[in-house]
């Protein structure tokens, strides 16, 4: 696997690296960090697509893990709530990665699509959304509708995956809660469990190219850093337009997938 980084030229480390630092910097906030990186990885010479998606999970890791630690120390994070969740997330993503191979992603997209327009339109009409954390249930009943939703879009994530961060907040926002950057900040721990099930897959299967995951991993965590310190010094406002943006391309893309 050392081979694929000694056969890359400077120039398309160089633009990999880029790719993958503002890729991080974008999941930090928002969630969708792998619009960015992944299509760049796909175009690596040599790799084959399972490659491109386990150098992708790889760095995509590292970048999560950084962002959801910087959350943690710097904001008031429920770690009571978003640990349980990550750990069924990180199962569901799992058995979502082994449906995946017998289930094309393409019968997905439509509904996905709709999805994320429900989303964008949430975002749009509701500005006020998610300004103060407001608990909608309490003790067990809060903690069961925290892990159906880590169950639900983990399973998502290991089946497709665009759109999971964005889905977490609004979901933690709007069935239990939560204020946008609570939100934003437990997002970060459940997706570094999404990403580990699926990396864990990718793993066993020898399919991860890890010279290069690891490259682009230090850059995605940089990204992932600078990301949760842009978000919670810039507040609410901020989150929401580009949130709006990431959104919108997601739809876009897809859309694209879907038609070409």
């Amino acid at each position: 696997m050392l081979g694929c980084m000694e056969a890359l030229d400077p120039t398309t480390i160089v633009l990999l690296v880029i790719a993958a630092l503002f890729a991080g910097w974008v999941d930090a906030v928002v969630g969708g960090g792998g619009l960015i990186q992944l299509p760049a990885v796909l175009l690596v010479p040599g790799l084959s697509p399972v490659q491109a998606l386990a150098v992708n999970k790889l760095s995509s890791f590292m970048g999560t893990l950084t962002s959801a630690i910087t959350y943690y120390r710097r904001t008031t994070s429920d770690i009571r709530t978003a640990l349980p969740m990550a750990a069924v997330a990180l199962v569901a993503s799992f058995c979502g990665a082994v449906v995946a191979a017998v289930i094309p992603a393409e019968v997905f997209t439509p509904i996905i699509m709709v999805a994320l327009f429900a989303v964008l339109l949430f975002t749009i009409f509701k500005p006020n959304a998610g300004e103060l954390t407001a608990l909608k249930f309490l003790g067990k009943k809060h903690i069961i509708f925290a892990l159906m939703i880590g169950a639900g879009i983990g399973f998502y994530d290991g089946i497709l995956g665009p759109g999971t961060g964005s889905f977490l907040m609004i979901a933690m926002m709007t069935v239990l809660g939560y204020s946008m950057l609570q939100s934003a900040a437990q997002t970060k721990i459940v997706n570094t469990a999404t990403n580990l099930g699926a990396l864990i897959l990718f793993a066993l299967g020898g399919h991860q190219v890890w010279m290069l995951g690891f490259a682009m991993g230090i850059a995605n965590m940089l990204g992932g850093y600078l990301g949760a310190r842009t978000a919670i010094s810039r507040g609410t406002g901020f989150i929401r337009v580009l949130m709006m943006c990431v959104v919108s391309a997601l739809i876009l893309k897809l859309g694209y997938d879907l038609v070409f």
